[in-house]
């Protein structure tokens, strides 16, 4: 597979949309969120979309650039630290972030609320530093 840059940079044009939209939801407040499932719904899916572009972005930049293939998300953000992609400060950011995708996307079992809300504390500024350290790395190249 060869790297294309335009790859990685429409993805981080769609992660950038997904975090403002998360953003505007955080805004919103806990209890409004708690009380409208449509909402939680809205979460739920800016969370699995954040996910899977940092996680489609990683694999790619390992895959094409490096040689790297890598066979569970969970091994993506250490895999790009370990090649200096991304700062090791991103490490406990997204730790448990693919397990929380697969519970997303699976449906393995009913989600709690608050765990869903405590991520979306946290999700737009770690996607954002994601998206900040990818760029970063493609200017270098």
């Amino acid at each position: 597979m060869a790297f294309r840059d335009e790859v990685i940079r429409i993805r981080l044009l769609r992660l950038e949309e997904v975090i403002s939209e998360l953003e505007r939801l955080k805004r919103q407040g806990r209890e409004v969120l708690r009380g409208g499932l449509s909402l939680m719904w809205a979460v739920e899916r800016g969370l699995q979309l954040g996910a899977e572009l940092i996680f489609g972005i990683g694999s790619h930049i390992l895959s094409a650039q490096y040689g790297i293939s890598t066979d569970e998300y969970r091994n993506v953000v250490p895999r790009l630290i370990q090649q200096g992609v991304v700062s090791p400060d991103l490490q406990d950011r997204f730790e448990g972030m693919a397990g929380f995708r697969n519970v997303l996307v699976h449906d393995y079992v009913r989600l709690d609320p608050e765990m869903v809300l405590d991520v979306l504390e946290r999700a737009p500024e770690n996607f954002s530093l994601f998206a900040r350290d990818i760029r970063k790395w493609l200017e270098g190249r």
